[in-house]
C-alpha cells in the first residue's frame, strides 16, 4: 500500500482536476472550525454549502471504516500525523454531499469490503486485526497484480486512496509536510555589492 512519500510522488499527478478544485473550495479543517466565508463567493454558494454540512450520509460504522482505512493508507510517521489527524474523514463525509456521485461507489465499496472479511475472518472490517486488514487491502491495493474477482475491491480502493490524498494533501497539515510555502512578495535589498563595485558605484 502506498505510503506518504508514494503518494507524493505518483498519487498527487493522477488526480482530477475537478476533486482537486473541490477539496480547494471545501471550508474549514473540521466540522466544529468550517466557517462559510461570503468573501469572493455568491449567497447562493454559502447557502449550499449551510446545506450540505448540516446534512449527513455516512453512518458511524461507515465513517469508522473510512477512517481505518484512511490512516492505513497515511499513517503518522515523525514528520505528521496521520490522514484522521487532518480530518480526512469529515472531508470525505463533505466531498460525497458536495460530489454526489462518489456516493455509490463508495458506500458500494465499503459494504464489499465487509462482505470480504465476514466471509474470511467472520467479522465486518473494521473488527478485524491489523493483520487481517492489510492482508485484504494488499489484494485490491496493486491494481496491476489484483485478481480479476476482486477489480472491484480495486475500483473502491482507488477512489478512496485519491480522496484519501485530496483530503490530507489539501489539509493545513498536508500543505505543511508538503513544506508548500505558497507565493511571497519579493523583498528588495538594492543592487548586490559585486554589482556596484563592478560598475565603480560601491560609494555612491
Amino acid at each position: 500500500m502506498n505510503r506518504r512519500d508514494s503518494l507524493k510522488a505518483i498519487g498527487i499527478g493522477t488526480l482530477s482536476a475537478g476533486t482537486l478544485l473541490a477539496a480547494c473550495k471545501t471550508p474549514g479543517e473540521n466540522k466544529s472550525d468550517i466557517k462559510t466565508d461570503k468573501t469572493g463567493r455568491q449567497d447562493f454558494e454559502v447557502t449550499r454549502d449551510e446545506t450540505i454540512l448540516k446534512e449527513t450520509f455516512f453512518n458511524q460504522h461507515e465513517l469508522a471504516t473510512i477512517t481505518i482505512l484512511a490512516d492505513l493508507i497515511i499513517p503518522k510517521d515523525a514528520k505528521s500525523g496521520c490522514a484522521s489527524d487532518a480530518k480526512v474523514t469529515d472531508f470525505i463525509e463533505f466531498i460525497v454531499k458536495d460530489e454526489p456521485e462518489h456516493q455509490l461507489p463508495m458506500r458500494g465499496g465499503l459494504r464489499w469490503l465487509d462482505v470480504q472479511c465476514l466471509n474470511r475472518y467472520s467479522n465486518a472490517f473494521i473488527d478485524c486485526t491489523a493483520k487481517q486488514q492489510t492482508t485484504l487491502l494488499d489484494e485490491i491495493a496493486y491494481p496491476m497484480m489484483a485478481k480479476p474477482a476482486m477489480q472491484q475491491g480495486v475500483a473502491f480502493f482507488n477512489k478512496m486512496r485519491e480522496l484519501t490524498a485530496i483530503g490530507f494533501f489539501t489539509s493545513k497539515m498536508g500543505i505543511q509536510d508538503l513544506g508548500y510555502q505558497g507565493n511571497a512578495p519579493g523583498k528588495w535589498e538594492g543592487v548586490p555589492q559585486h554589482v556596484l563595485k563592478k560598475y565603480g558605484l560601491e560609494n555612491v
